[in-house]
């Protein structure tokens, strides 16, 4: 069997075991990659150079240590990484290199993670299926007529691919956990300020955090623990350890109490999806947890409250990049505002520019108090009732998306129904709270997931119940007839 089929925490123990090399295991990602990336289209950039001297050197090491030492790491491409390109998917930063290693970048080197390269995603992070990527097209590994998700596609695709065990991503309205049910793999959002920001391109500063994917619940716990922390270069990292996920990982549901909000399975709801939801819930109650049905009565407000703050943040974020001092540059301009405006205009893709408009609107003179204030009183009721019901329920479910992954060009006009495909996983980084997703099953050999949310600095015990499902389910994710694989 290739070393690329197997799963993240399966190659430590290999290693570990000094039955295979690390330059064995990168050497039989990289082949991987050859195999299929001309369908998948999941790397902006594979460092075949600098992983397998990276390899080698963990190899000839004596100190072999680390949770990730010797195992390929793929980072998605808004995450600096030193000497290699940090486009955010934009022409606006084509041929930048990044000088400094984000925060999460240098934990995965001290753990001895070995980096295979930069990944596909929706421009400056902003969309839901990686189709506003300014340079490529990546493919739903399942079906290659589909979209991944986003804006983290290229970090779900290459993990569903097998193309790398392990992935980081970005989630700032579900941009792991959407692609993450999308692509048939597990993807964590961690409670906000879990796990440093720091070297991480800012969309929307007061929801944005590095999340992780993995191929099971064992390998989110491993690459988890490894990159959460307090930083002392981002100051809204919290203090508070997560300690060892993996090694304290444990499927025990027997009295958990689990919610399901009715306000989930409304309008709009694939009804593949609701079935399959059902069918979990009696998994959850087989396993000893009860199931509850509750009223969440501010949730139908979040995807608005969502797009007035994360737009308003967005406009401030990418106020920098305005052709003089790095990226785009235009060329032949007439003044400062014409290199500004022609800049700009040249540089963005179309979803950038939308958001930018919005954000500047709700923040602008007239509509700050209407609009942007607003949202931010909304936002805190509905933090306040995810705290209400985490004082009574262990943990919160619902699917992550609305329906399986959709087609290349079906909502490329519809800007609503695009949005739409956040409505569960909006509320979760509008409230700051942790949040998995996980595979629950497949309608026409498309993947489906289940989101589990549970309360702050919360990850071990939804990672649990996330396990012991994952471990009752035993669904095989593993995408067919791609590259030759069955």
């Amino acid at each position: 069997m290739e070393l690329y089929t197997k799963k993240a925490h399966e190659l430590k123990t290999l290693l570990d075991q000094k039955e295979v090399t690390s330059v064995e295991i990168v050497e039989s990602h990289l082949k991987r990659i050859k195999e299929v990336e001309k369908d998948v289209g999941a790397f902006l950039y594979v460092d075949e150079e600098g992983s397998l001297e990276a390899a080698k050197a963990f190899d000839e090491g004596k100190d072999q240590g680390g949770l990730l030492g010797g195992i390929p790491v793929g980072i998605k491409d808004n995450i600096s990484v030193k000497g290699l390109q940090n486009t955010c998917a934009s022409k606006f930063l084509e041929g930048y290199k990044a000088p400094y290693d984000a925060t999460v970048v240098k934990k995965l080197k001290k753990e001895q993670a070995i980096l295979l390269g930069k990944l596909n995603m929706d421009e400056f992070a902003m969309g839901s299926s990686t189709e506003y990527s300014a340079y490529q097209l990546t493919r739903n590994p399942h079906d290659l007529s589909r979209v991944p998700g986003g804006s983290s596609g290229g970090s779900a695709a290459s993990v569903a691919a097998m193309e790398v065990p392990l992935s980081l991503g970005t989630d700032t309205g579900g941009s792991v956990r959407q692609p993450a049910s999308f692509c048939g793999i597990a993807g964590l959002k961690p409670t906000y300020g879990n796990i440093s920001r720091y070297g991480v391109t800012a969309f929307g500063s007061t929801l944005d955090q590095v999340g992780t994917f993995g191929r099971d619940v064992k390998d989110l716990a491993l690459i988890t623990s490894s990159v959460a922390g307090h930083d002392p270069m981002d100051f809204t990292t919290n203090k508070k350890e997560l300690g060892n996920l993996f090694a304290h990982l444990k499927g025990d549901l027997r009295g958990k109490k689990i919610a399901l909000a009715k306000d989930f399975l409304g309008e709009g709801l694939d009804e593949a999806v609701r079935k399959n939801l059902m069918e979990v819930i009696e998994v959850l109650k087989d396993l000893g947890a009860t199931v509850d049905f509750i009223d969440l009565d501010m949730a139908h407000y979040s995807l608005a409250v969502y797009y007035i703050i994360s737009s308003a943040e967005a406009s401030s974020n990418l106020a920098r990049f305005d052709g003089v001092r790095f990226g785009k540059r235009a060329e032949d301009v007439v003044d400062v505002m014409d290199l500004y405006a022609r800049s700009r205009s040249e540089g963005f893709g179309p979803e950038v520019k939308r958001r930018i408009m919005l954000g500047t609107y709700v923040l602008s003179a007239g509509y700050y108090d209407a609009y942007y204030k607003k949202a931010l009183q909304v936002r805190k009721m509905i933090q306040e009732e995810y705290k209400k019901i985490f004082k009574e329920f262990d943990a919160l479910i619902s699917p992550t998306t609305p329906s399986p992954a959709f087609k290349f060009g079906d909502n490329g006009e519809d800007v609503m129904a695009m949005y739409l495909n956040d409505i569960y996983t909006v509320p979760v980084n509008i409230a700051g709270i942790p949040a998995v997703s996980i595979p629950s099953g497949k309608v026409e050999g498309l993947p489906l997931g289940l989101q589990i949310m549970g309360d702050y600095f919360s990850e071990q015990k939804i990672l649990d119940i996330a396990y012991g499902v994952e471990s009752s389910l035993k669904l095989n994710m593993t995408p067919k007839g791609l590259g030759g694989s069955r």
